[in-house]
């Protein structure tokens, strides 16, 4: 099935059937910002292993908590994590690349697109440069 078909067919996805939970536990949190997700983007490897030393995040490796945190960074959709974003376009890690370029898509300002394009030209993995494709076509 198409991907965008089921997106737009989804009760869970279509606003019209989206109903605002009761419990305030999961409202929207006022005055959360993505300062600390942009730091936690920016850790690299070294970085990433004496800050979660003893933590069971770090069996999760560093490509999955930054993966999620450019899932979170797209879902901020503020200009602001462009820069952070751009720079995971250079990580090792493909996961982490893929996520980067879907969330510089979700972004959208002219300076993320830009910023994909030019990853575009460089991209040696397939998944990363579909993630890419559909980052500049949205």
């Amino acid at each position: 099935m198409n991907r965008q078909i089921s997106q737009e067919v989804c009760p869970h996805n279509n606003p019209r059937f989206v109903q605002l939970p009761d419990e305030s536990a999961f409202w929207p949190r006022q005055r959360v910002h993505g300062a600390k997700l942009i730091e936690l983007m920016s850790l690299s490897q070294e970085e990433f292993s004496a800050r979660f030393r003893k933590l069971p995040v770090k069996r999760a490796k560093r490509r999955g908590p930054l993966r999620n945190v450019a899932v979170a960074l797209g879902n901020w959709g503020s200009a602001e994590a462009v820069p952070v974003l751009a720079q995971a376009l250079d990580d090792a890690e493909p996961l982490i690349r893929g996520h980067a370029a879907w969330a510089l898509g979700r972004i959208g300002t002219e300076a993320a697109l830009q910023v994909l394009q030019a990853r575009d030209e460089v991209e040696e993995d397939v998944w990363v440069r579909e993630e890419i494709a559909l980052a500049l076509s949205s």
